[in-house]
């Protein structure tokens, strides 16, 4: 049952920035309809605007990427019907791994937090 659990938590990790790096991509990141919640200094500047949207196209592809990754072994392990198991320092890895992914998709909306107080300076 944790293997289902990890295995569904990486897919939906995947799906959720797969969908961050089409808005950026759309370049309807500060689009508070489509986008996310951004400082009215990145709204105003179309280059800090395109410069969020490059960041959140860029580190959100990578995050989809990296989260597809755990899918192809967690799933052997699934389909192996208990033939395999992982043990608890695998267990240990993919919550490192699974924390590390998260850390890439969060990095694009701090940065553009700091390109809205770098324009106040």
């Amino acid at each position: 049952m944790a293997y289902i659990f990890i295995f569904g938590c990486f897919l939906l990790l995947g799906i959720a920035t797969s969908l961050g790096a089409v808005t950026g991509y759309r370049g309807k990141v500060c689009d508070r309809s489509d986008g996310y919640d951004v400082p009215a200094e990145v709204k105003s500047d179309p280059g800090l605007r395109k410069r969020a949207n490059d960041l959140v196209a860029f580190w959100s592809t990578g995050a989809a990427v990296l989260s597809v990754a755990p899918l192809v072994p967690v799933g052997t392990v699934i389909v192996s019907g208990g033939e395999r198991t992982v043990g608890t320092w695998g267990f240990v890895v993919l919550a490192l791994y699974g924390l590390a992914v998260v850390i890439v998709a969060v990095y694009p909306f701090e940065r553009i937090k700091s390109l809205g107080r770098s324009v106040e300076r």
